[in-house]
C-alpha cells in the first residue's frame, strides 16, 4: 500500500483515531537521532512548499486555522 492510500484513509478516521495514530507516528520518531529528524522535517517542508507552489495544495491564514479550531472545540 502507498503512503498516499494510508494517508487517504487515516484521514477518513475521526478526530480522536486520527489523534492517537498521530501520537502513535510521531513517538515512533522518538527512536531516530536528531539528525535523520531534522532531515525527515526538511523533506516535509520541502514538499509542502512545492505542493503550495504547484498549486496542489492550499494555504490557510491563521484565522482560518484559529475558527477551524474553535469551531472543533465547540
Amino acid at each position: 500500500m502507498r503512503k498516499e492510500q494510508i494517508l487517504e484513509q487515516a484521514l477518513q478516521l475521526d478526530l480522536k483515531d486520527r489523534a492517537e495514530l498521530a501520537q502513535q507516528l510521531l513517538s515512533s520518531l522518538e527512536q531516530i537521532s536528531p539528525e535523520e529528524h531534522d532531515r525527515l522535517w526538511t523533506e516535509v517542508a520541502a514538499r509542502r512548499a512545492e505542493e503550495l507552489q504547484n498549486g496542489k495544495t492550499k494555504g490557510y491564514s491563521w484565522e482560518e486555522i484559529k475558527q477551524d479550531a474553535l469551531s472543533r472545540l465547540g
